[in-house]
Order: structure tokens, then C-alpha cells, then sequence
């Protein structure tokens, strides 16, 4: 049977919830940490149109292509992931181990990406107290780079024991992370 065709096991009632993969605290964490990034990113757009000028000399030392590399890690990643949860669902937990292991190996790669774009954009004297540019980038991509390193821990958690439920809920964490940085690559790197 294909990984695509399982169904998801019967869980508890939520009610208006009923439907959403995973723990129902999970999706109140995503639901918070998602505002949390909504923020955040409203103050950047605002600080933006507030300061055009300082905004677009931080926004051209940043390296574009290489956030665009880390993009498309990031939701390859999350690809993995969402294949962990049906393989897991589908009672193959050797198979969730190892798309739960790629999907880890590909946030390692997120975060090694990061760091080495923050050591040339620190090298070329960029830090937090630069321009509010720089204190609203590092910022911003520091909180995300911490939701990567965190979703690779739970990640590692659900994976020990692949139960369905278990990496659903892992997968939805790791996806409120994609999705944070497909809505912060455009706005940070892009939009002028």
C-alpha cells in the first residue's frame, strides 16, 4: 500500500479542531509562535517603510542566493517530513526514521547555511546595533534559527518511537517553520 494512501488513525474529539494532525497543544504552540513571527515581521515592514533608504543598503550586503539555497533546504525539509508522517501513519516506522533523519540532516544544513551567511554579513561589519535594519534582521532570522534547532529536537523525539501521532505532530512544528520562512525569504531579502 502507498505511504500516500494510509489514513490517519482515529484520535481524540476537538471539536472545531477535529481534522488538524497531531497534538491539539502542538497547533496552540504553532498558533502563538505564528503571531510571535507576525509581529515581528509587521515591525520590520513598518521600520521598512519608516527608513526605505537604510533599509535598502542593509538589504543589498545580504546574500540572496545563498538564502535562496537555504529556501529550498528548508522546505525540501519539510517535504521529508510531511513523508515521515505517512510513512508513520502507514505503521512503517523504519521508513518515518529515516525521512524523520533527512528532514533533520536538511535543518542541520539550514542552520550551517545561516551561520556561515551571518559570519560573512559580520565580517563586512554588520552586527545589531549597525542600523535597525541589522537589529530587526538579526532578530528576526535569530528567532527562526532558534525554531529550526528546536524543531530538529522534536523531530529527534517523535523519531525515537515513530509512532503517528507522535511524528504528526513533530511534522506540523517543522512545518510552522517552513512556512514562517517562505513568508520572512521575500520580505527580508526581496522586497525593496
Amino acid at each position: 500500500m502507498s505511504a500516500l494512501t494510509c489514513e490517519p488513525q482515529e484520535e481524540e474529539r476537538w471539536g472545531a479542531f477535529d481534522g488538524l494532525p497531531g497534538d491539539v497543544m502542538m497547533w496552540v504552540l504553532i498558533l502563538s509562535e505564528l503571531v510571535a513571527f507576525g509581529l515581528l515581521l509587521g515591525a520590520f515592514v513598518v521600520a521598512r517603510a519608516v527608513n526605505p533608504a537604510v533599509f535598502a543598503d542593509g538589504q543589498a550586503t545580504l546574500d540572496g542566493p545563498l538564502a535562496a539555497l537555504n529556501t529550498i533546504v528548508l522546505v525540501t525539509s519539510g517535504w521529508a517530513a510531511a513523508r515521515a508522517a505517512a510513512a508513520a501513519r502507514c505503521a512503517s516506522p523504519r521508513s518515518a526514521r529515516r525521512w524523520i533523519a533527512l528532514a533533520m540532516t536538511l535543518g542541520v544544513a539550514f542552520i550551517a547555511i545561516k551561520l556561515t551567511e551571518y559570519g560573512h554579513e559580520i565580517a563586512s561589519g554588520a552586527s545589531l546595533e549597525s542600523s535597525v535594519f541589522f537589529t530587526l534582521y538579526f532578530l528576526l532570522t535569530g528567532f527562526h534559527l532558534l525554531h529550526v534547532a528546536l524543531g530538529i529536537v522534536i523531530l529527534a523525539v517523535v523519531g525515537r518511537s515513530a509512532a503517528p501521532h507522535g511524528v504528526e505532530t513533530g511534522a506540523a512544528f517543522w512545518h510552522m517553520v517552513d512556512l514562517v520562512w517562505i513568508v520572512m525569504f521575500p520580505i527580508v531579502y526581496l522586497v525593496g
